[in-house]
């Protein structure tokens, strides 16, 4: 058969139009981190692209991988879609018996990401559709675009970007959510993290001896959050330095998390965190309600990541801090920002079967007038996964244990929560 009779077989009769799919990297081209070149784990799109069949060079042309995608046959852009499902169920008990269940697609996404012109200039797309991945409540419109990036890559080794996604911040929250071996993140996250923002960014790797990797990350941003239209004459400023002194770990495995590849060697990740956002006009900074007047916060992070043949180790410390965090309205209304420390450590272990048992502690610890407002909270959790594809098909369920006591008081206020989720995705 000829490479024109090949050919025809994919065409729709006289549209002409062909939409055949093709995964054009091992690793979606919005890379965690750029990897210094003559690395094993650097993706080589010219390579792969080298090894079409010489039959299918006439038309667009599909594979399954990470998702479903395009690839023109001039080769001047790609296209990769990706969708994922949480579904998931929850019960709260207090003392009176069951006090809450919540029932509800958690999650649903939708993800474009690929490159035009050449595969250093790429984008990443990603939109919500539930009403709680939307921020509804905060914001008080649909947030259906939560990134919407072009990064440029001039260099193996540095990255630019330009638009709205996540601030180079915590590691839990830079990590997906599809990607947790919880149903969910921690209450030191929820309360603290730094979250999405629109402006430019910057990521470095440098392998400045041996198996010792450094990574720079740093954003210039709004200081609002996603989707704003306008914003005060105050901005954020947000610096992240990770290092990793045994080696990169397989497959980017630092960000994600369980060790579900069973790292062969120890890995070893540390990340120090710093953002200062000016005059901000919410409670959390990118995050929250609206303040009644603007105020300036800070945000120190520090996170560490350990992964060898199936255990994994992470410990994460948020410190929020603002001068004058209360803010008030003219009929006497308070908002204000949750300034304390949060703590979260969690431990797990998967077996060869793909079963993995993890523990979390996280702890709350408000400061200042903060105080009088917000409780000390203090969570215990035990959750077990099955892994049916890695991250992508698991399902997952989780036991917590939640205390929580104001200062003043001093009396604990008890409660336990079960949950249960599905996750699938492509």
């Amino acid at each position: 058969m000829n490479t024109r009779s090949i050919s025809s077989q994919f065409r729709f009769s006289q549209i002409g139009l062909v939409f055949l799919f093709v995964l054009f990297s091992k690793f979606s081209v919005a890379q965690i981190y750029p990897v210094p070149p003559n690395k094993k784990n650097l993706a080589d799109t010219a390579a792969y692209m080298e090894s079409i069949p010489p039959a299918f060079a006439e038309v667009p042309y599909f594979t399954f991988g990470q998702g479903i995608g395009i690839h023109s046959p001039d080769s001047l852009f790609s296209f990769n879609l990706r969708f994922r499902i949480q579904n998931r169920a929850g019960f709260t008990f207090e003392d009176e018996g069951l006090s809450e269940i919540e029932a509800r697609v958690r999650r649903l996404r939708l993800r474009f990401d690929g490159f035009v012109w050449s595969p250093k200039i790429f984008y990443v797309v990603q939109l919500s559709f539930t009403r709680g991945d939307m921020d509804w409540e905060n914001t008080f419109f649909p947030n259906v675009v939560r990134d919407a990036m072009i990064f440029y890559r001039p260099t193996e080794k540095l990255q630019l970007g330009f638009g709205q996604t996540k601030l180079p911040g915590n590691r839990q929250r830079v990590n997906s959510s599809g990607d947790l071996q919880f149903v969910d993140r921690s209450i030191v996250n929820a309360g603290l993290n730094i979250d999405r923002d629109f402006g430019i960014q910057m990521a470095y790797t440098e392998n400045l001896f041996r198996d010792f990797y450094a990574v720079f990350r740093g954003a210039i941003t709004s200081g609002e959050g996603r989707n704003i239209i306008a914003t005060g004459t105050g901005l954020a400023y947000t610096g992240r330095i990770e290092i990793l002194p045994i080696g990169l770990f397989e497959r980017f495995g630092d960000y994600f998390e369980g060790d579900l590849l069973r790292e062969q060697r120890p890995k070893l990740s540390a990340g120090f965190t710093y953002s200062y956002n000016a005059q901000t006009l919410r409670t959390g900074g990118q995050i929250g309600l609206p303040l009644f007047a603007p105020r300036d916060m800070t945000t120190l992070g520090t996170d560490w990541l350990l992964k060898y043949n199936g255990f994994a180790f992470a410990a994460e410390l948020l410190y929020r801090h603002s001068e004058e965090p209360l803010t008030t309205n003219d009929i006497g209304e308070m908002r204000y920002i949750y300034t304390g420390l949060g703590q979260n450590f969690q431990a797990s272990y998967i077996w060869p079967s793909d079963y993995e048992v993890a523990l979390r502690y996280s702890q709350m610890q408000p400061e200042g007038v903060i105080l009088d407002f917000e409780p000390t909270v203090r969570q215990y959790t035990i959750g077990l996964t099955k892994y049916l594809k890695g991250h992508r098909l698991k399902l997952q369920t989780d036991f917590t244990f939640e205390q929580r006591a104001f200062e003043v008081s001093g009396v604990p206020k008890d409660n336990f929560q079960w949950r249960f989720q599905v996750e699938l995705g492509i």
